[in-house]
């Protein structure tokens, strides 16, 4: 694999399996950071020279996704609504994070020459599952 200095975000696409179609979420704008920290247990006993933890579960906070609205995306969104669906994130170099959950949208405000947008949140119920990239990208 060719070494890279670096990737923007630039090219991720953001998709959901609708049934057995897969569908693609156009104009996002902001990506959250994918996984959580674990929490922590406290193992501490009478004899510890200091707090001591081991690693619990991991809480999945919401993935939150600012995109710009265009009437069709905003539609897929909605269509996607309130129910589970299994979700890919995909960056250009290849590297996807796959997750299930249940979406739901905040549409945003508006101002004076502003763009309107909208967040679309997703409670994850799985995930998100990591796949790292295995080839370098285009042109590098």
């Amino acid at each position: 694999m060719a070494t890279i200095e670096g990737l923007a975000a630039n090219g991720a696409v953001l998709s959901y399996m609708d049934g057995s179609t897969a569908k693609t979420l156009v104009g996002v704008k902001s990506i959250p950071a994918m996984g959580s920290d674990p929490e922590k247990i406290d193992v501490t006993h009478l004899g510890s020279a200091r707090k001591s933890y081991i690693p619990g579960i991991q809480d999945s906070d919401n993935l939150e996704f600012d995109v710009v609205y265009l009437q069709d995306n905003y539609a897929n969104a909605i269509a996607a609504s309130g129910k589970s669906v299994v979700w890919t994130l995909t960056y250009a170099d290849g590297l996807s994070f796959k997750f299930t959950g249940t979406a739901s949208t905040k549409f945003g405000g508006g101002e004076v020459n502003g763009a309107l947008s909208f967040t679309l949140v997703v409670v994850v119920s799985d995930g998100p599952t990591p796949t790292p990239a295995t080839t370098a990208p285009a042109g590098k």
